[in-house]
């Protein structure tokens, strides 16, 4: 069974930075779409960015040129650089892994919660004004 750990989720001020960290047990996780979302409370789980195994990024659009996504295939990890901190990105951050290993994946898919088969446990990310 496939495991995801995040990591990286902290109390930071409004224009500050933080990085997450998803890694996974998996091997093939390094093939696969791997997506962020966040749900902050009282709202429903939202799409925050994905990578697909051939490297497309992309973005919410309320986090759009201020996160970035990458993937570290020698540490099986995918990292959210967040810069740019705003209270309202105050959430829950939870990484998924796809099962599609295809090279390239559309952004409806990737943004779509219903691709993804396993979840991390989440990590809080709250940001203070």
């Amino acid at each position: 069974q496939v495991q995801l750990v995040e990591s990286g989720g902290g109390l930071v001020q409004a224009g500050g930075s933080l990085r997450l960290s998803c890694t996974s047990s998996g091997r093939t996780f390094r093939e696969a779409v791997v997506g962020w979302f966040r749900q902050a409370p009282g709202k429903e789980r939202e799409f925050v960015s994905g990578i697909s195994r051939g490297g497309e990024t992309y973005y919410g659009d309320s986090v759009k040129g201020r996160f970035t996504i990458s993937r570290d295939n020698a540490k099986n990890a995918v990292s959210l650089q967040m810069d740019s901190l705003k209270p309202e990105d105050t959430a829950v951050y939870y990484c998924a892994r796809s099962p599609r290993t295809a090279f390239f994946a559309p952004r409806e898919y990737v943004s779509a919660q219903k691709s993804y088969d396993a979840w991390g446990q989440g990590t809080q990310v709250t940001v203070s004004s």
